[in-house]
């Protein structure tokens, strides 16, 4: 994000943000960001660079915990477990100061985020809403579709909706909702609630927010659904390091669908934890997008943090609910314990205990896949669940691999 001006622009909504004038007076103590750079937030939550460090430098050590400062209460994360600090006595070896390091490049965390949301989907799809399993958990297929083993469900099918339209330059709504209805309209055999009842509503794409709104109105209780949560790893790809764009464009995105602000928070808090994972490979961003919350719900969202990340992960069922999908998914990352010798497999150590958290199991291990996949990239994905990838629009997980790397302007290879 530019020190002195950002623009966000997302088909007709747009927002422009500037540190000068009275904001940087009114601004509130954000935290000390993880590269050892200083962030305010100003009255809108706009979130402006004061200073920058050695992210390498700043990294923390497993067990440590991470402090940040919004309006004055801290907020404490979990530091991602494998990056240790220069200046601590386990600096260059594992979490338990043994084994090895865990290399992966940038392009492989960007691959790794499309292809992981659908390994996750495909690895919950054959447990969904059944009692949470006990034994070997794998790609079983079955499930609401019923669905063939390796199949994913509609969680990334969104998410390819997303990822298409980003991958030509922008996050255009309309463009989105069109591809949304195609799918709709290709009789998927699962599917969200309030998406069926909105995208079964409207006739045009530009009529899917006013049909989410009015729902809203009709029905509060039902418009926080995870649906709008599952599919938005695609939102970090397309802005990646812009926090005001991933925020702003997670929100919009999730409107087309569900109105409930909390849907829209979930989309914001997940999308920058993405783009923390990509770029500074780390699982606890999610703790700085409370900052681009708007203030009077950035408490709820620390508790909810906090109870995650306190356990048992076996709490948060059943999770059709965005905040308790969100929490799940969290928990699943966070109490899964890392490999010290293997800290790759802790991506599908904490698929799987997703999918053991049960109800929406395709859901909330689609959830955590994305920002697993953004951690560890997609060499982390166990090659026989890769090669069983598939579902619509006639895709595999190379098609995936191939679309992370279009939307943020690069090729494999």
């Amino acid at each position: 994000m530019s020190r002195s001006c950002s623009r966000a622009v997302f088909g007709r909504y747009a927002r422009t943000t500037s540190p000068s004038g009275n904001s940087a007076r009114t601004t509130n103590r954000l935290s000390r960001a993880r590269n050892r750079g200083w962030a305010a937030v100003g009255p809108e939550g706009t979130v402006v660079v004061l200073g920058a460090g050695n992210g390498d430098g700043a990294a923390l050590c497993r067990g440590r915990r991470r402090e940040a400062r919004v309006d004055g209460k801290a907020h404490r994360g979990v530091a991602d477990p494998t990056v240790v600090s220069d200046d601590h006595p386990r600096s260059g070896g594992s979490p338990a100061g043994e084994g090895r390091r865990w290399q992966v490049s940038q392009d492989d965390r960007i691959a790794g985020t499309l292809l992981a949301t659908a390994v996750g989907d495909a690895l919950g799809a054959g447990y969904e809403f059944s009692s949470s399993p006990i034994g070997e958990v794998d790609m079983i297929g079955g499930g609401l579709g019923p669905f063939a083993p390796g199949e994913w469900t509609d969680d990334t099918s969104m998410a390819i909706g997303i990822a298409e339209v980003a991958a030509g330059g922008s996050l255009d709504p309309d463009a989105i909702g069109e591809r949304f209805l195609a799918w709709y309209r290709s009789s998927p055999p699962d599917m969200g609630n309030a998406t069926r009842a909105v995208l079964g509503s409207v006739g045009t794409a530009g009529q899917l927010a006013g049909a989410a709104a009015a729902m809203y109105a009709r029905q509060p209780r039902g418009a926080a659904g995870n649906g709008a949560l599952m599919r938005t790893a695609p939102v970090a790809l397309a802005h990646l390091g812009d926090d005001d764009a991933i925020a702003a464009g997670a929100r919009v995105l999730a409107e087309l669908t569900h109105a409930d602000p909390l849907a829209g928070d979930s989309c914001v808090l997940w999308s920058i934890a993405i783009d923390r994972a990509i770029r500074q490979s780390r699982l606890d961003g999610v703790w700085d997008a409370l900052a681009l919350l708007p203030p009077e719900r950035r408490e709820r969202w620390e508790r909810a943090l906090d109870e995650a990340g306190s356990g048992p992960a076996s709490r948060f069922a059943p999770n059709g609910f965005t905040v308790t999908a969100l929490q799940a998914a969290h928990a699943a990352i966070q109490l899964t314990p890392v490999p010290a010798t293997r800290p790759e497999a802790h991506l599908a150590d904490a698929l799987v205990a997703a999918v053991r958290i049960g109800d929406d199991t395709d859901t909330v291990a689609a959830i955590a896949g994305g920002l697993l996949g953004a951690r560890w990239g997609a060499s982390a994905v166990p090659a026989r669940w890769r090669r069983m990838l598939h579902g619509w629009p006639g895709y595999d997980g190379e098609d995936l691999v191939r679309l992370a790397h279009e939307i943020v302007g690069d090729r494999p290879g």
